[in-house]
């Protein structure tokens, strides 16, 4: 079995997770679970850069320690990652026991080979950066990158000799075209590499920073931020020997943002370099996301938060969108309205709609049985010669990391599938005793082409491709069938019972997009406190009850509502829940629910709901709040 290894940044704990955090390790998790179909052994690792003196600056103003900081900061990522479904193999933090150790053990081989030496310096300081910068690097006074300002700093300091593996790292990434992508990229490395490459101060003094991974040889310095934070792609493996034994160094992939490609691709690889380790085969830099063509930024309030996407619009759509919407590597504007475009379009209207029709004539003309297939036609071979096309395209693609050129392949087949049906005909075919053979192959085969399609989509929606398995009666979940089950046609067994069609993407109306695109323009109110909590007190204003339903219904002309009447012990509340898309409504009454009590009566649909059910939205499923045991009506709940 042959290894795979790829990495996201380990990100710095210094603020909530943005839509730029979750683009990157969607990514590798897509990366990662197709080569886990494909045979592979993978290690996928991601985590969190906690040192540095913006960490220390943050702690102090809150008045914590900055360990304090961190072990909270750091939670909010891999939550993250849970809810968006990221498959890694493990997360690493640079405050843990595990990377310290190899960090100090780099550090004194290095100083052993005199790879490491001891000077004064003298330069400008930017501390957001937490980089030196000499005369000519400053713009207009300020740091070349974050424009701010810098102070002069004179100090004695600790230098990696980076100067010396300039020429070595010019001549591998003239011969090695894969090394830096995309091109642009590498061009900007190799633009930067132009003037002389400077040594590289790595320490800092306790006396100005003391948190930090001290210097083994010199405990009154801590270790710079990135010469500690790089360290992380191997010290996850242990040892130095057992990064060598381990099997997964050099890494297949290392994934950054254009921000900090200089770090990866001159830092990291000099020091790898020095240390006697290869650097990874692949440092890919992708774009950034502004929104609404602006940069993202708090003071404009357009920071786009993906746990709020995910409980809006489904994980599986924000998974699909981000890399379906902009060439990965290039640089993609956000909207919601583009991100209601592509779900009412690609994933409703062509896919989901496939689905439906495809299981719903299943169940009209086969009673929900996959049928034989009992004839061959032009049409069927078409469809199939398709399939294959796109399997095998779909696999060179990866090694690029083309994710949109991956995901528009693998909707020619959606298209091509639907055609195939538009074609053939079933409703037609049904009506004579000839045309329902033919039928047989028809509805095989367009069942055939969604396990395909479920197999090469589940590394980009992997919910969702599970759930259209289920629908088609598929036993074996996805990993189990793997790449290998796409090697010839025909790998969903004849006589399978399919389940019964559920919307996988419920559309957005044009009423319910407007509303969305409504609320997001409103003005928002700034307020000093933006942590988002509230007190004891506001908490209270909620009266939460629990109450059985007795009756149910759904509204007519809406999707999603289901009118219930709920008795809370001292009354009966008639209330709308926009639940009908995940529970039939004779299979609600009789359940425990929460409501709030004291929520202000509205219409909807003309008519008055005087209350509002508690659920949790599982990944576009909602889950009912109950409890273990059954308890009384009209019980308060705190």
């Amino acid at each position: 079995m042959k290894n795979f290894y790829i990495t996201t940044p380990i990100y710095y704990v210094n603020d909530i997770p943005h839509i730029g955090h979750a683009y990157t390790t969607i990514a590798a998790d897509v990366a990662a679970r197709f080569k886990r179909l494909d045979g592979y052994k993978v290690f996928f690792l991601t985590g969190t850069d906690e040192h540095g003196q913006k960490v220390q600056q943050a702690a102090k103003d809150l008045n914590v320690t900055p360990q304090q900081h961190v072990d909270k900061l750091h939670q909010r990522f891999k939550e993250l990652w849970v809810k968006l479904n990221i498959s890694n193999s493990d997360f690493i933090r640079t405050t843990e026991e595990r990377h310290k150790r190899l960090v100090c053990d780099i550090l004194q081989k290095l100083h052993d080979k005199d790879e490491i030496y001891r000077d004064s310096y003298e330069g400008w300081y930017c501390t957001p950066c937490e980089r030196f910068w000499t005369e000519k690097d400053l713009q207009e006074g300020n740091c070349p990158d974050c424009r701010r300002k810098v102070e002069k700093i004179k100090e004695h300091n600790y230098f990696f000799r980076m100067g010396k593996y300039q020429d070595w790292l010019i001549k591998k990434i003239k011969s090695d075209p894969h090394f830096i992508l995309p091109a642009s990229r590498r061009n900007e490395v190799l633009g930067f590499l132009e003037k002389p490459l400077e040594d590289l101060c790595i320490s800092r003094p306790k006396s100005r920073l003391p948190w930090g991974i001290p210097l083994p040889f010199d405990e009154a310095y801590v270790t710079y931020v990135w010469f500690d934070a790089l360290i992380n792609y191997i010290s996850i493996h242990g040892s130095f020997d057992d990064i060598l034994a381990s099997g997964f160094w050099p890494a297949d992939h290392n994934m950054v943002g254009k921000d900090i490609l200089t770090t990866h691709a001159v830092y990291w690889s000099t020091m790898l370099k020095a240390i006697g380790l290869e650097p990874p085969k692949n440092i890919f830099a992708h774009g950034w996301w502004t929104v609404n063509g602006q940069k993202m930024s708090k003071s404009l309030h357009n920071v786009v938060e993906p746990n709020q996407l995910a409980d809006q619009f489904g994980v599986d759509v924000i998974r699909y969108f981000l890399l379906r919407e902009v060439p990965f590597g290039l640089d993609g504007d956000f909207s919601h309205k583009a991100l209601i475009r592509r779900l009412n379009s690609d994933l409703a209207n062509n896919l989901g709609n496939l689905l439906n029709r495809t299981i719903n004539m299943m169940k009209k003309y086969f009673n929900g049985t996959i049928p034989l297939s009992a004839t061959t036609g032009e049409e069927d071979i078409a469809l199939q010669n398709k399939a294959q096309e796109v399997i095998n395209e779909v696999r060179k693609l990866y090694d690029e990391l083309a994710f949109n050129k991956i995901l528009q392949k693998i909707w020619e087949l959606v298209d091509t599938t639907n055609q195939y049906i538009d074609k053939t005909g079933p409703w037609s075919l049904a009506k004579t005793d000839e045309g329902k053979e033919r039928l047989k192959t028809v509805m095989y085969n367009s069942a055939e082409s969604l396990r395909v399609l479920g197999v090469l989509l589940f590394p980009f929606m992997p919910k969702s491709c599970e759930s259209l398995m289920q629908q088609l009666g598929v036993e074996k979940t996805i990993e189990e069938q793997g790449m290998t089950s796409l090697d010839n046609w025909g790998g969903l067994t004849t006589g399978t019972q399919t389940q019964k069609a559920k919307q996988l993407f419920p559309r957005i109306e044009d009423k319910q997009a407007a509303k969305i695109l409504a609320e997001l323009e409103a003005p928002k109110e700034t307020t000093k406190d933006d942590t988002g909590q509230i007190t004891i007190d506001e908490f209270m204003k909620v009266d939460l009850r629990t109450g059985k339903i007795l009756e149910a219904e759904k509204v007519k002309k809406s999707k999603k509502l289901v009118q219930l009447k709920v008795d809370i012990g001292t009354e009966t509340r008639q209330i709308l829940a926009g639940i009908a898309e995940s529970f039939e409504a004779e299979d609600l009454i009789g359940r425990t629910v929460i409501i709030v009590a004291n929520l202000k009566p509205a219409k909807l649909m003309g008519i008055e709901s005087q209350g509002m059910l508690l659920a949790a939205n599982n990944d576009g499923s909602l889950l009912l709040a109950g409890f273990d045991q059954e308890p009384g009506l009209g019980i308060q709940v705190r």
